[in-house]
């Protein structure tokens, strides 16, 4: 793979198909192989899930990040950018996990944390979703995916409402980033039903 500032400097850059191919042919290429041996093979899945600490989160965004929301590789990279956001601010994420979770009782139940959940619990869950993206049913773990999501975004909505009077600019920002994750768990969930329909690619 190159290097984002090799890259940079080839002329005219690479070409946005060759970039889109290689998007979605590494995805597909991780997820069959973990698919083949992760199952059999803790060690794989926690390499797997390690992937962003060994490779970082720029080299996947070159990949990923700009295909579609709802194919494999740009749901694959909302699953890992939501897991790292849990790593590392799990006390926030449990916060607004708590909030939402009772206005979001059936994604609450979908994505199934601790009840109530504490900073470890979000870990946790993050590292179980993600694990079904590799060793389980990949339907199943996007659905997860998508409902953590909902919660989370629910529950930031109403953490802004509740720090508005005392700082606003900071409760534009959480309003904002709860309509991101919210986008998030909608392209989730349509990646879900592909997945389901035997068309994500």
């Amino acid at each position: 793979m190159l290097d984002p500032l090799e890259a940079d400097e080839l002329p005219g850059g690479i070409d946005p198909a060759v970039t889109s191919e290689l998007a979605h042919s590494s995805a597909r290429a991780l997820v069959a192989r973990a698919r083949r041996e992760a199952p059999d093979d803790p060690e794989l899945t926690q390499r797997l899930l390690g992937l962003v600490e060994a490779e970082g989160l720029e080299a996947l965004a070159a990949l990923w990040s700009q295909a579609p929301a709802d194919s494999l590789p740009g749901a694959l990279w909302r699953v890992y950018v939501l897991r790292e956001w849990v790593r590392h601010d799990p006390q926030t994420v449990a916060i607004r996990y708590r909030l939402g979770m009772a206005r979001q009782e059936v994604a609450d139940a979908v994505a199934g944390a601790a009840n109530p959940p504490g900073p470890s619990d979000m870990q946790e869950l993050a590292d179980t979703v993600l694990s079904g993206v590799f060793a389980g049913e990949l339907d199943v773990a996007l659905d997860r995916a998508a409902a953590f999501a909902q919660v989370v975004a629910t529950g930031g909505a109403f953490d802004a409402d509740s720090i508005e009077p005392s700082a606003p600019d900071h409760a534009q920002h959480v309003t904002r980033t709860a309509g991101s994750l919210m986008d998030t768990a909608n392209a989730l969930r349509r990646s879900a039903a592909k997945s389901r329909a035997g068309t994500l690619d």
